[in-house]
Protein backbone atom coordinates (compact mmCIF):
# COMPACT_ATOMS: atom_id res chain seq x y z
CA UNK A 1 0.00 0.00 0.00
CA UNK A 2 1.13 3.40 -0.94
CA UNK A 3 1.86 6.67 1.26
CA UNK A 4 -1.34 7.99 -0.18
CA UNK A 5 -3.60 5.68 -0.28
CA UNK A 6 -2.31 4.37 3.78
CA UNK A 7 -3.97 8.18 4.19
CA UNK A 8 -7.49 7.75 2.28
CA UNK A 9 -7.71 4.98 5.00
CA UNK A 10 -6.64 6.68 8.09
CA UNK A 11 -9.06 9.95 6.97
CA UNK A 12 -12.29 7.46 6.37
CA UNK A 13 -11.80 5.15 9.60
CA UNK A 14 -10.93 8.00 12.01
CA UNK A 15 -14.66 9.73 12.16
CA UNK A 16 -16.35 6.12 12.67
CA UNK A 17 -13.57 4.96 14.89
CA UNK A 18 -13.64 8.39 17.48
CA UNK A 19 -17.94 7.58 17.47
CA UNK A 20 -17.72 4.03 18.09
CA UNK A 21 -17.80 2.25 21.36
CA UNK A 22 -15.10 0.40 23.08
CA UNK A 23 -15.54 -2.97 22.42
CA UNK A 24 -16.13 -1.63 18.31
CA UNK A 25 -12.52 -0.04 18.53
CA UNK A 26 -11.00 -3.23 19.11
CA UNK A 27 -12.82 -4.80 15.92
CA UNK A 28 -11.68 -1.41 13.98
CA UNK A 29 -8.14 -1.58 15.00
CA UNK A 30 -7.95 -5.33 13.85
CA UNK A 31 -9.26 -4.30 10.53
CA UNK A 32 -7.46 -0.83 10.42
CA UNK A 33 -3.94 -3.16 11.39
CA UNK A 34 -4.34 -5.86 8.54
CA UNK A 35 -5.29 -3.09 5.85
CA UNK A 36 -2.05 -1.15 6.65
CA UNK A 37 -0.01 -3.57 8.26
CA UNK A 38 0.52 -1.04 11.13
CA UNK A 39 1.54 -1.68 14.66
CA UNK A 40 -1.61 -1.45 17.29
CA UNK A 41 -0.10 0.69 19.66
CA UNK A 42 1.14 3.19 16.72
CA UNK A 43 -2.49 2.51 14.64
CA UNK A 44 -4.02 3.78 18.04
CA UNK A 45 -1.86 7.03 18.28
CA UNK A 46 -3.11 7.53 14.22
CA UNK A 47 -6.14 7.43 14.20
CA UNK A 48 -6.49 9.55 17.75
CA UNK A 49 -4.40 12.23 15.79
CA UNK A 50 -6.35 15.00 14.77
CA UNK A 51 -6.33 16.16 11.37
CA UNK A 52 -3.63 17.61 9.64
CA UNK A 53 -1.83 17.59 13.59
CA UNK A 54 1.82 16.53 12.95
CA UNK A 55 3.82 14.59 15.60
CA UNK A 56 6.14 17.11 17.55
CA UNK A 57 9.47 15.74 17.68
CA UNK A 58 11.27 15.43 20.99
CA UNK A 59 14.20 17.02 21.32
CA UNK A 60 16.81 15.58 23.54
CA UNK A 61 18.77 17.87 25.98
CA UNK A 62 22.72 18.23 25.75
CA UNK A 63 23.82 14.92 27.21
CA UNK A 64 27.23 15.99 27.69
CA UNK A 65 28.17 20.26 28.74
CA UNK A 66 30.15 22.23 26.96
CA UNK A 67 32.59 22.25 30.24
CA UNK A 68 32.81 18.42 29.84
CA UNK A 69 34.09 18.65 26.76
CA UNK A 70 36.42 21.65 27.11
CA UNK A 71 38.09 19.13 29.57
CA UNK A 72 37.85 16.11 27.69
CA UNK A 73 39.76 18.46 24.65
CA UNK A 74 42.39 19.90 27.62
CA UNK A 75 43.25 15.87 28.28
CA UNK A 76 43.54 14.82 25.53
CA UNK A 77 45.78 17.49 24.11
CA UNK A 78 48.15 17.05 27.77
CA UNK A 79 48.24 12.84 26.43
CA UNK A 80 49.22 13.68 23.15
CA UNK A 81 46.00 13.19 21.27
CA UNK A 82 45.49 9.38 22.07
CA UNK A 83 43.39 7.04 19.83
CA UNK A 84 39.63 7.51 21.64
CA UNK A 85 39.46 4.42 23.34
CA UNK A 86 42.50 5.14 24.74
CA UNK A 87 41.32 8.18 26.21
CA UNK A 88 38.37 6.67 27.72
CA UNK A 89 40.78 3.62 29.11
CA UNK A 90 42.82 6.60 30.62
CA UNK A 91 40.31 8.92 31.83
CA UNK A 92 40.00 7.18 35.48
CA UNK A 93 43.71 7.33 35.99
CA UNK A 94 43.72 11.50 34.48
CA UNK A 95 40.87 12.59 36.39
CA UNK A 96 42.00 12.76 40.13
CA UNK A 97 44.57 14.95 39.09
CA UNK A 98 42.38 16.85 36.75
CA UNK A 99 40.21 18.33 39.57
CA UNK A 100 43.23 20.49 40.59
CA UNK A 101 44.13 21.82 37.13
CA UNK A 102 40.25 22.69 36.22
CA UNK A 103 38.25 24.06 38.84
CA UNK A 104 35.21 23.67 36.84
CA UNK A 105 35.58 19.82 37.35
CA UNK A 106 32.52 19.32 39.43
CA UNK A 107 31.37 15.79 40.17
CA UNK A 108 28.52 16.17 37.92
CA UNK A 109 31.06 16.70 35.16
CA UNK A 110 33.42 14.01 36.46
CA UNK A 111 30.64 11.44 36.16
CA UNK A 112 29.68 12.86 32.28
CA UNK A 113 33.74 12.39 31.47
CA UNK A 114 33.66 8.65 32.93
CA UNK A 115 30.45 7.87 31.09
CA UNK A 116 31.33 9.11 27.71
CA UNK A 117 32.03 6.57 25.08
CA UNK A 118 34.79 6.05 22.44
CA UNK A 119 32.13 7.13 19.63
CA UNK A 120 30.88 9.76 21.58
CA UNK A 121 34.87 11.15 21.71
CA UNK A 122 35.12 10.24 18.44
CA UNK A 123 32.33 12.60 17.15
CA UNK A 124 32.87 15.12 19.42
CA UNK A 125 36.68 15.71 18.45
CA UNK A 126 36.48 14.94 14.83
CA UNK A 127 36.82 18.73 14.09
CA UNK A 128 40.38 18.86 16.51
CA UNK A 129 41.33 15.81 14.97
CA UNK A 130 41.04 16.49 11.16
CA UNK A 131 43.11 19.42 12.21
CA UNK A 132 46.32 17.47 12.82
CA UNK A 133 48.71 15.96 10.18
CA UNK A 134 50.58 13.71 9.96
CA UNK A 135 53.50 11.77 6.79
CA UNK A 136 55.86 9.12 6.84
CA UNK A 137 58.51 8.02 5.09
CA UNK A 138 61.67 5.95 5.67
CA UNK A 139 65.68 5.91 5.44
CA UNK A 140 66.36 2.37 5.30
CA UNK A 141 69.26 0.44 3.96
CA UNK A 142 68.45 -3.20 3.54
CA UNK A 143 71.84 -5.28 5.27
CA UNK A 144 73.08 -8.35 3.19
CA UNK A 145 75.39 -10.08 6.11
CA UNK A 146 74.02 -12.89 8.24
CA UNK A 147 70.63 -12.88 6.84
CA UNK A 148 71.32 -17.07 6.69
CA UNK A 149 71.87 -17.06 10.63
CA UNK A 150 69.19 -14.85 11.69
CA UNK A 151 65.51 -16.95 12.18
CA UNK A 152 62.57 -14.79 9.92
CA UNK A 153 59.67 -14.22 12.01
CA UNK A 154 56.16 -13.96 10.08
CA UNK A 155 54.04 -14.08 13.14
CA UNK A 156 54.20 -13.00 16.79
CA UNK A 157 56.05 -14.66 19.10
CA UNK A 158 54.01 -17.66 21.04
CA UNK A 159 55.00 -16.13 24.53
CA UNK A 160 52.94 -14.76 27.34
CA UNK A 161 56.21 -13.50 29.53
CA UNK A 162 57.45 -9.94 29.02
CA UNK A 163 60.99 -9.31 27.51
CA UNK A 164 60.80 -10.14 23.80
CA UNK A 165 61.08 -6.78 21.94
CA UNK A 166 60.27 -5.50 18.49
CA UNK A 167 62.98 -3.08 17.65
CA UNK A 168 63.50 -0.24 14.91
CA UNK A 169 65.64 2.90 14.25
CA UNK A 170 63.61 6.44 13.51
CA UNK A 171 65.62 9.04 11.06
CA UNK A 172 65.42 12.62 11.91
CA UNK A 173 66.99 13.73 8.90
CA UNK A 174 64.73 16.31 7.52
CA UNK A 175 64.12 16.44 3.61
CA UNK A 176 67.88 14.96 3.24
CA UNK A 177 69.73 12.00 3.77
CA UNK A 178 73.10 13.61 3.35
CA UNK A 179 75.86 13.41 6.17
CA UNK A 180 75.30 12.53 9.75
CA UNK A 181 72.34 12.89 11.66
CA UNK A 182 70.25 11.52 15.01
CA UNK A 183 68.10 8.61 14.81
CA UNK A 184 65.80 7.53 17.61
CA UNK A 185 66.44 3.42 19.09
CA UNK A 186 62.82 2.15 19.43
CA UNK A 187 62.01 -0.79 21.57
CA UNK A 188 58.64 -2.26 22.51
CA UNK A 189 57.58 -5.32 24.50
CA UNK A 190 55.09 -7.66 22.84
CA UNK A 191 53.26 -8.49 25.76
CA UNK A 192 53.04 -5.64 27.93
CA UNK A 193 53.48 -2.77 24.95
CA UNK A 194 56.05 -1.15 27.72
CA UNK A 195 58.72 1.00 25.33
CA UNK A 196 61.83 2.88 25.49
CA UNK A 197 63.51 4.78 23.11
CA UNK A 198 67.12 6.10 22.94
CA UNK A 199 68.83 8.88 20.63
CA UNK A 200 72.07 7.85 18.86
CA UNK A 201 74.16 9.79 16.40
CA UNK A 202 74.21 7.75 12.93
CA UNK A 203 73.22 3.83 12.69
CA UNK A 204 77.01 2.35 13.47
CA UNK A 205 76.68 -1.04 14.79
CA UNK A 206 78.64 -0.03 17.98
CA UNK A 207 76.09 2.78 18.59
CA UNK A 208 73.19 0.88 18.41
CA UNK A 209 74.43 -1.66 20.96
CA UNK A 210 75.94 0.68 23.28
CA UNK A 211 72.04 2.32 23.39
CA UNK A 212 70.50 -1.10 23.10
CA UNK A 213 72.91 -1.70 26.19
CA UNK A 214 71.63 0.87 27.98
CA UNK A 215 67.92 0.42 27.70
CA UNK A 216 68.02 -2.65 28.86
CA UNK A 217 68.89 -1.38 32.27
CA UNK A 218 65.87 0.30 31.86
CA UNK A 219 63.27 -2.03 31.42
CA UNK A 220 61.57 -3.39 34.02
CA UNK A 221 62.19 -6.85 33.25
CA UNK A 222 64.87 -9.25 31.35
CA UNK A 223 65.39 -8.51 27.52
CA UNK A 224 64.79 -12.06 25.88
CA UNK A 225 64.67 -11.74 22.62
CA UNK A 226 64.48 -8.99 19.92
CA UNK A 227 63.06 -8.89 16.19
CA UNK A 228 64.42 -6.19 14.01
CA UNK A 229 63.63 -5.40 9.98
CA UNK A 230 66.64 -6.18 7.37
CA UNK A 231 68.61 -2.95 8.18
CA UNK A 232 72.10 -3.12 8.09
CA UNK A 233 71.90 -1.46 11.67
CA UNK A 234 70.89 -4.51 12.75
CA UNK A 235 71.93 -7.62 10.63
CA UNK A 236 75.49 -7.10 11.50
CA UNK A 237 78.07 -9.30 13.27
CA UNK A 238 78.24 -6.71 16.10
CA UNK A 239 74.30 -6.97 17.12
CA UNK A 240 74.28 -10.72 16.21
CA UNK A 241 77.51 -11.71 18.80
CA UNK A 242 76.12 -9.70 20.85
CA UNK A 243 72.96 -11.90 21.30
CA UNK A 244 74.54 -14.99 21.35
CA UNK A 245 76.79 -13.96 24.54
CA UNK A 246 73.98 -12.41 26.80
CA UNK A 247 71.63 -15.53 25.25
CA UNK A 248 69.06 -12.94 23.54
CA UNK A 249 66.82 -14.84 20.85
CA UNK A 250 67.68 -12.48 17.51
CA UNK A 251 64.52 -12.85 14.82
CA UNK A 252 64.22 -10.45 11.75
CA UNK A 253 60.66 -9.88 9.56
CA UNK A 254 60.94 -10.48 5.90
CA UNK A 255 62.02 -7.92 3.58
CA UNK A 256 59.31 -5.26 2.40
CA UNK A 257 56.99 -6.70 4.88
CA UNK A 258 56.38 -4.28 7.49
CA UNK A 259 53.36 -5.51 9.13
CA UNK A 260 55.86 -8.72 10.54
CA UNK A 261 57.18 -5.68 12.60
CA UNK A 262 53.77 -3.96 13.22
CA UNK A 263 53.99 -2.81 16.90
CA UNK A 264 57.36 -1.00 16.50
CA UNK A 265 55.92 0.40 13.69
CA UNK A 266 52.69 2.02 15.32
CA UNK A 267 55.34 2.60 18.27
CA UNK A 268 57.54 4.90 15.96
CA UNK A 269 54.31 6.99 15.04
CA UNK A 270 53.21 7.69 18.73
CA UNK A 271 56.55 7.93 20.67
CA UNK A 272 59.05 9.74 18.23
CA UNK A 273 57.43 11.24 15.31
CA UNK A 274 54.46 13.01 17.02
CA UNK A 275 57.12 14.50 19.33
CA UNK A 276 60.29 15.35 17.41
CA UNK A 277 58.14 15.17 13.66
CA UNK A 278 60.36 15.22 10.21
CA UNK A 279 62.71 17.68 11.06
CA UNK A 280 66.55 17.03 10.77
CA UNK A 281 68.79 16.64 14.06
CA UNK A 282 72.40 16.12 13.88
CA UNK A 283 74.03 18.50 16.27
CA UNK A 284 75.31 16.85 19.84
CA UNK A 285 73.32 19.11 21.70
CA UNK A 286 70.13 17.88 20.45
CA UNK A 287 70.98 14.14 20.97
CA UNK A 288 71.77 14.87 24.56
CA UNK A 289 68.31 16.70 24.85
CA UNK A 290 66.71 14.16 22.78
CA UNK A 291 68.35 11.40 25.30
CA UNK A 292 67.05 13.56 28.63
CA UNK A 293 63.60 13.35 27.69
CA UNK A 294 63.84 9.74 26.27
CA UNK A 295 65.07 8.62 30.04
CA UNK A 296 63.19 10.69 31.99
CA UNK A 297 59.98 11.98 31.34
CA UNK A 298 58.42 10.85 27.91
CA UNK A 299 58.85 7.23 29.05
CA UNK A 300 56.82 7.64 32.63
CA UNK A 301 54.59 9.56 30.26
CA UNK A 302 53.98 6.99 27.94
CA UNK A 303 54.71 3.77 30.24
CA UNK A 304 52.65 5.11 33.47
CA UNK A 305 49.86 6.91 32.08
CA UNK A 306 48.70 5.97 28.40
CA UNK A 307 46.36 2.97 28.27
CA UNK A 308 47.30 0.85 24.91
CA UNK A 309 44.96 -2.05 23.48
CA UNK A 310 46.15 -5.13 21.64
CA UNK A 311 44.34 -7.22 19.02
CA UNK A 312 42.82 -10.39 20.71
CA UNK A 313 41.14 -11.58 17.65
CA UNK A 314 40.45 -11.11 14.05
CA UNK A 315 37.36 -12.29 12.76
CA UNK A 316 36.28 -12.72 9.01
CA UNK A 317 32.31 -11.63 8.13
CA UNK A 318 31.83 -11.53 4.29
CA UNK A 319 34.71 -8.87 2.50
CA UNK A 320 35.16 -7.33 6.12
CA UNK A 321 37.45 -8.06 8.49
CA UNK A 322 36.44 -7.57 12.34
CA UNK A 323 38.93 -6.95 14.72
CA UNK A 324 38.80 -7.41 18.62
CA UNK A 325 40.51 -5.79 21.20
CA UNK A 326 41.28 -5.89 24.67
CA UNK A 327 40.31 -3.54 27.74
CA UNK A 328 42.91 -0.74 27.41
CA UNK A 329 45.36 -0.55 30.13
CA UNK A 330 48.92 0.74 30.18
CA UNK A 331 52.31 -0.98 30.18
CA UNK A 332 52.79 -0.84 33.46
CA UNK A 333 49.33 -2.28 34.58
CA UNK A 334 49.72 -4.90 32.37
CA UNK A 335 53.43 -5.45 33.95
CA UNK A 336 52.00 -5.58 37.22
CA UNK A 337 48.97 -8.09 36.59
CA UNK A 338 51.48 -10.48 35.86
CA UNK A 339 52.81 -10.99 39.42
CA UNK A 340 51.28 -11.62 42.68
CA UNK A 341 54.40 -10.40 43.86
CA UNK A 342 55.44 -7.77 42.58
CA UNK A 343 59.17 -7.03 42.04
CA UNK A 344 60.64 -4.05 43.22
CA UNK A 345 61.09 -2.22 40.50
CA UNK A 346 57.53 -2.33 39.36
CA UNK A 347 56.38 -1.38 42.98
CA UNK A 348 58.68 1.75 42.82
CA UNK A 349 57.08 2.83 39.56
CA UNK A 350 53.57 1.78 40.83
CA UNK A 351 54.25 4.87 44.07
CA UNK A 352 55.63 6.57 41.40
CA UNK A 353 52.96 7.06 39.48
CA UNK A 354 50.47 7.58 42.24
CA UNK A 355 52.46 10.85 43.07
CA UNK A 356 53.00 12.42 39.83
CA UNK A 357 50.70 14.55 38.21
CA UNK A 358 50.63 13.91 34.33
CA UNK A 359 49.38 17.45 33.72
CA UNK A 360 52.35 18.56 35.32
CA UNK A 361 54.13 15.84 33.58
CA UNK A 362 53.11 17.20 29.97
CA UNK A 363 54.10 20.56 31.03
CA UNK A 364 57.64 19.76 31.45
CA UNK A 365 57.53 17.29 28.47
CA UNK A 366 56.00 20.39 26.43
CA UNK A 367 58.81 22.41 27.44
CA UNK A 368 61.76 20.52 26.51
CA UNK A 369 60.34 19.61 23.42
CA UNK A 370 60.01 23.66 22.72
CA UNK A 371 63.73 23.61 23.59
CA UNK A 372 64.33 20.45 21.31
CA UNK A 373 62.79 22.10 18.20
CA UNK A 374 64.83 25.30 18.78
CA UNK A 375 67.70 23.29 17.97
CA UNK A 376 66.33 21.87 13.99
CA UNK A 377 68.35 21.87 11.38
CA UNK A 378 66.50 24.88 9.17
Amino acid sequence: MTRQARGEVVKAIRKRYRKATREEKGAILDEFCATTNYHRKYAIHVLNKADGESSPRRKRGPTYSETSIRILRAIWKAAGYPWSVRLKGMLPLWLPWARAEFPTLTPKVERELLRISARQIDRRLHADRRALKRGLYGRTKPGSLLKHHIEVRTDNWDISEPGFVEIDLVAHCGPAASGEFIHSLNTTDIVTQWVETRAVMGKGETGVIEALDEIRGYFPFRLRGIDSDNGSEFINYHLYDYCQEDRIQFTRGRPYKKNDNAHIEQKNWTHVRKILAWDRYDSREALDAINELYRNELRIMMNCFQPTVKLVEKRRIGSKVKRIYDAPQTPLDRLAARYTRKPKAIRELLELRENTNPFALDRIIQKKIKRIYAMRRK
